[in-house]
């Protein structure tokens, strides 16, 4: 199965970094977050993906044309007027990517819509190019192919930041304690699985993925959610980006299931 990341976003919410690039491409630990992403689903087997860019796409087609270079062990050779470059070692991941220019405001379904022709007529996987998970992609799998449906997608519960009070009629507060997990709706994590059939409630670039297409499934039924109790994470905000930099340098990095080491940089908290 072919993996579809979406990373066409403004990342308004993170200004700070995503004016200069893609949200995708911030760094986390000296890698993009998009990159996180790509090494939790080879990490199952899957290496075969396709981005859906946008604004300044051509930031990402830029690094990876570059990353072959920038990962492997060179001599330039350039003595007798000559131009030659030899490679002695490259640290790869074989990987096939395909970056596609979806557009510069196109929403969400219609960037999945237009990536139509490099995913075929096969059932193929999706998320979001801003947030990390330590889900069991072959798990995940598994279980959308036991219900049959056309669509699953990866549900989680988040902790809440609020306290939750007991009130009477008279405004009194009779009780007080700390939200816990149970009190929060699933919410979607991303991490989909899709079968090709999703493209035909595609209808154009102004097709908001999350609205009619996923309504329209929910009330047909054909559409499941997969529960996730462990780690998942969007970088919304600079905060957010300190907390995955922090869980990284301290060796906490729950997605981090590969062996490749990831440089130790310095951070700077704002928790």
């Amino acid at each position: 199965m072919k993996v579809v990341l979406l990373a066409g976003g403004f990342g308004s919410r993170i200004s700070e970094e995503s004016q200069f690039k893609p949200k995708p491409m911030i760094e986390i630990g000296g890698m993009p977050i998009l990159w996180h992403i790509m090494k939790e689903y080879a990490y199952y087997g899957y290496t075969e993906f396709i981005i859906c860019a946008g604004y300044r796409q051509e930031y990402i087609k830029e690094w990876f044309a570059n990353y072959f270079l920038h990962n492997s062990d060179v001599t330039f050779d350039f003595r007798n007027n000559k131009n030659e470059m030899t490679v002695h070692q490259s640290n790869l991941e074989p990987w096939k990517v395909t970056v596609v220019d979806t557009g510069y405001n196109t929403m969400t379904g219609g960037r999945i819509k237009r990536i139509q022709k490099y995913v075929g007529d096969e059932p193929f996987l999706m998320t979001y190019g801003d947030g990390v998970c330590d889900v069991e992609i072959d798990k995940l799998v598994e279980f959308h192919k036991s219900h049959g449906k056309m669509a699953t997608l990866t549900a989680v519960k988040i902790a809440q930041e609020k306290g939750i009070l007991d009130i009477d009629g008279d405004n009194a507060v009779r009780s007080f304690r700390e939200k816990n997990m149970s009190d929060s709706a699933p919410i979607n994590a991303g991490y989909m699985v899709l079968e090709s059939k999703i493209f035909d409630l595609l209808v154009g670039d102004d097709t908001v993925f999350e609205k009619a297409p996923l309504s329209m499934l929910a009330e047909r039924g054909e559409l499941m959610s997969y529960l996730h109790e462990g780690f998942w994470q969007c970088m919304d905000n600079v905060r957010e980006k300190n907390l995955l930099e922090k869980l990284l340098a301290e060796n906490k990095a729950p997605w981090k299931k590969w062996t490749r080491q990831v440089p130790n940089l310095q951070y700077k908290s704002n928790l």
